[in-house]
């Protein structure tokens, strides 16, 4: 399959990309307030999907990234060495009292009618130091490369940071590798340094250099200024793709190099309760996901779930709508596990996307 793209057949790494590594602290369904201990889950939207791709798809994968010699950054370093993904880092020397640092996001689970809670420290982070100049992109490439990613959330961090994904998706484009990218428009973030007018200015740069777009109605508005539907006002179903699909003519008169457009739909029943499905528009033509009920775990890694299993299948050459049901099964697999990345194997999602069911394997 082709898809309007051209994906390398072969090469060193099957999937590289660029991003902050972070470590999310978790007191499981306990709100922070009250909590006494909490497990440490590795993550980073960029990770995650490089991670899922080598644990559960055996694919050959790599991160380009910030790295800090303290314990933390141990800790971290050894759950990328776990997860199979090769590492390679701009390495920072911590000064013993301010950093800088590996982010730690703080985010409870919670439970029924109360949702989860999520907050940040980010300050003086390793990965928003990172900028052009800091990987040696041509070597990195020049030992072959498939697919290449990078995502919103890396963008905002700072002034450099996204100006390094720009430097990266040239040198990616220029060795032969398909390009994706996963919107992930955080106005928090943005607001921070530049605002809406710099992210739309920085994130339009990088989406010039992409074939392959991962985001919701509201990231092409806020993220790309595509013209869409007002955000406020009573809503209609999560699970109505209509929205999404009429934006699409404009992504791509704006974005001509872009062939896939994919994203999630999730309807919140309750924190453990979800209607999930997922659609995509691939050279021309849309495809929808079935709608399966999850009783979640924890949803957080799930779109990234979902981005990693559909990579897997464009990667694969699988039909359009199969590798879109990869992507939506690996991602509702990836909610009944605590942490935010794969804890699947490829039969699992393979047997799901295929109808599988929840009756016991013996």
């Amino acid at each position: 399959m082709n898809y309007g793209l051209n994906i390398p057949s072969e090469g060193a790494l099957d999937f590289l990309s660029v991003g902050a590594l972070i470590h999310r602290l978790d007191p499981g369904i306990i709100p922070f307030r009250k909590a006494t201990e909490c497990h440490i889950h590795v993550s980073g939207g960029e990770f995650n999907c490089a991670a899922n791709l080598s644990d559960c798809f055996g694919l050959r994968t790599g991160i380009a990234t910030a790295m800090v010699d303290y314990p933390i950054g141990e800790l971290i370093a050894e759950r990328v060495k776990a997860m199979g993904v090769k590492p390679f880092y701009k390495l920072f020397k911590h000064n013993g009292v301010n950093g800088p640092n590996m982010a730690t996001v703080y985010s409870d689970r919670g439970h029924g009618v109360r949702g989860p809670v999520v907050f940040y420290n980010r300050a003086n982070e390793a990965g928003a130091l990172l900028k052009p100049g800091d990987f040696d992109w041509s070597a990195i490439f020049g030992a072959g490369v498939r697919w290449f990613h990078s995502g919103g959330i890396f963008a905002a961090l700072s002034e450099t940071t996204g100006e390094l994904i720009v430097e990266a998706m040239k040198a990616a484009k220029t060795a032969g590798a398909v390009t994706s990218f996963d919107l992930n428009y955080r106005a928090k973030l943005w607001n921070i340094w530049g605002g809406h007018e710099r992210a739309l200015s920085v994130l339009g740069r990088i989406v010039e250099n992409v074939d392959v777009l991962v985001g919701n109605e509201e990231d092409l508005q806020m993220g790309l200024g595509v013209e869409g539907p007002k955000l406020e006002g009573p809503a209609k179903s999560k699970l109505d793709p209509t929205t999404f699909f009429g934006m699409i003519d404009r992504v791509v008169a704006k974005y001509p190099r872009v062939k896939v457009v994919a994203t999630t739909l999730r309807e919140v029943h309750s924190t453990n309760r979800h209607s999930w499905s997922a659609v995509a528009w691939i050279d021309g033509t849309t495809y929808t996901a079935p709608t399966a009920e999850l009783d979640v775990v924890d949803r957080v890694g799930g779109g990234d779930g979902f981005a990693a299993g559909l990579f897997y299948g464009l990667l694969r050459g699988e039909e359009p709508a199969e590798a879109v049901k990869l992507g939506w099964a690996h991602g509702a697999l990836l909610t009944t596990f605590p942490g935010d990345t794969t804890m699947a194997t490829t039969d699992q999602v393979v047997a799901f996307a295929k109808g599988g069911s929840a009756r016991i394997q013996r």
